[in-house]
């Protein structure tokens, strides 16, 4: 009888299996973005001077470099709310039967099957002067006079963290449903309360989905274009309305170019940030 087969390697593949993905990255992905970074290299909107002209006036302008500061904060905003809302409701997932289990996942995952446009003009309706809010509070005599959600801070802030619950709730769910749930009965066993068990046994193995959770909310938060124009209206700038009245209303595309490499700069370097935090706590929560 001969000899047996090796088995074959499973990187021995070769690469042309990935060719036609590589190409689309690269026709629908690296060529626009390079095509991109040229056009930002020009000083005038004809395309006729080269230089740096046009990130100097980004860096050097106060009214951009704060419509770039207010853009990072609402996403800082907007994931600290998600994951205050998020946390409680994986926790709560994970020590349910499995019925109510259904239950919440459905409630999880439904905005996903729902259109951003429609969520957000459900929010305009709930914030809205004569909206549900308002109108509860007045009924209840607890204001005499409607109070002013729509178009501020507050009203983007909450609506954007009911849009991207769900990419702060799913990593939150599986993070905690790999924690072994004798760890907990351990901990009590030994005299901890609930408080020190929840920080010094749930939350530090957590952590690798908090960092997943707060790295999709956040990216989410800050590029939602629809939501931040729908409900903050023309009263608040961020950085995709910025750069969407500079490329059409304006028709200053090189400036706009160089918003958009600047403001992907911006996000890749907070991404860079969450990623190594998420390194980290994957050995701290091994530890």
């Amino acid at each position: 009888m001969g000899a047996a087969p090796a088995s074959r390697d499973v990187t021995s593949y070769g690469m042309g299996l990935a060719a036609p993905l590589a190409l689309f990255f690269l026709l629908f992905f690296v060529a626009p973005l390079l095509q991109l970074l040229w056009l930002s290299l020009h000083n005038d909107t004809a395309g006729l001077h080269w230089g740096l002209g046009q990130y100097l006036h980004f860096l050097t302008d106060p009214f951009s470099l704060g419509v770039l500061g207010s853009t990072l904060l609402l996403g800082a905003e907007v994931t600290a709310v998600c994951l205050v809302l998020g946390f409680p409701i994986a926790w709560l997932y994970q020590r349910v039967g499995p019925r109510l289990q259904t239950i919440i996942i459905l409630i999880v995952l439904l905005p996903l099957l729902t259109s951003v446009v429609v969520r957000t003009f459900a929010w305009i309706v709930i914030l809205g002067r004569q909206g549900i809010i308002n109108a509860t509070l007045q009924s209840l005599g607890i204001i005499d006079t409607p109070l002013k959600l729509l178009y501020t801070q507050f009203g983007v802030v909450i609506a954007l963290a009911q849009v991207q619950m769900p990419l702060m709730t799913l990593p939150l769910i599986t993070a905690l449903g790999r924690i072994d749930p004798n760890l907990d009965d351990a901990s009590c066993s030994l005299g901890a309360g609930s408080w020190r068990t929840f920080f010094r046994i749930v939350l530090p193995l957590s952590l690798p989905g908090v960092i997943a959770g707060c790295t999709l909310t956040y990216a989410a938060a800050i590029t939602a274009f629809i939501t931040q124009s729908l409900v903050g209206g023309g009263q608040m700038l961020f950085m995709p309305m910025y750069l969407y009245q500079q490329a059409s209303t304006l028709q200053n595309w090189p400036f706009a170019a160089a918003i958009s490499i600047i403001f992907l700069l911006a996000v890749l370097a907070v991404v860079s940030v969450f990623t190594t935090l998420g390194r980290l706590s994957r050995g701290y929560g091994w530890a």
